[in-house]
C-alpha cells in the first residue's frame, strides 16, 4: 500500500497491526515516521517515480521475506495479514498451540492434551478436526502440515 504521511496515519496504524507492507509518502514539511518495521518504508516528497518503484520493489522483497505470525483474538477468530476466519472452540484451542510455536512441529499428545483439557481424545478425533481446520484456515494463506509420527506444524501456504 502506498499512503500519505502523515494524512493518512490512521490507516498506516491499522496496515501495521494486520501485517501489510507500506509505502510512506512523507509530505516536504512533516517528520518521517519513526518506525523500525520491515515491512514499512518512506520517501520524502516530491519523490521521482523510479525513486517510489524502486523503494516498493525492496519493501516488497523486505516482505515476503518477513514472516508475518498469525493471532488468535479473544473471539477465536485466527488473524492473518488482515484477514481472518472463525474457529470452533475445539479448534481454537488446536491453532492456538499451533500459533504459540509457529514453524515448529507440536506433538500430537500434546495438542489432544490442550484441545481437550477433560480428557484426551482419539487420534482419530484429531485427525478429524486438523483436516477441518486445515481447509478452515487456507483462505488465510496458512497450512497445517502433518509430520508422521511427531505431530503437525502450522506455516505460511505454498500459494
Amino acid at each position: 500500500m502506498v499512503l500519505q504521511w502523515p494524512a493518512d496515519a490512521r490507516e498506516v496504524r491499522r496496515l501495521a497491526a494486520s501485517g501489510l507492507p507500506r509505502l510512506l509518502l512523507v509530505h516536504p514539511d512533516a517528520d518521517p515516521p519513526g518506525t523500525l518495521d520491515c515491512e514499512e518504508d518512506w520517501i520524502r516528497l516530491p519523490a521521482d517515480e523510479r525513486d517510489i518503484a524502486a523503494r516498493l520493489e525492496a519493501l516488497g522483497q523486505r516482505a515476503a521475506r518477513h514472516q508475518a505470525l498469525p493471532e488468535v483474538d479473544e473471539h477465536g477468530r485466527l488473524h492473518h495479514r488482515g484477514h481472518w476466519v472463525p474457529t470452533s472452540p475445539i479448534e481454537q484451542r488446536l491453532v492456538a498451540v499451533l500459533v504459540e510455536r509457529f514453524g515448529a512441529v507440536v506433538a500430537a499428545d500434546e495438542l489432544r492434551q490442550r484441545a481437550w483439557p477433560h480428557g484426551l481424545a482419539t487420534a482419530g478425533a484429531l485427525r478429524v478436526h486438523m483436516t477441518r481446520l486445515k481447509k478452515r484456515i487456507n483462505p488465510l494463506g496458512l497450512d497445517i502440515r502433518g509430520i508422521r509420527p511427531a505431530g503437525y506444524v502450522l506455516e505460511e501456504g505454498s500459494q
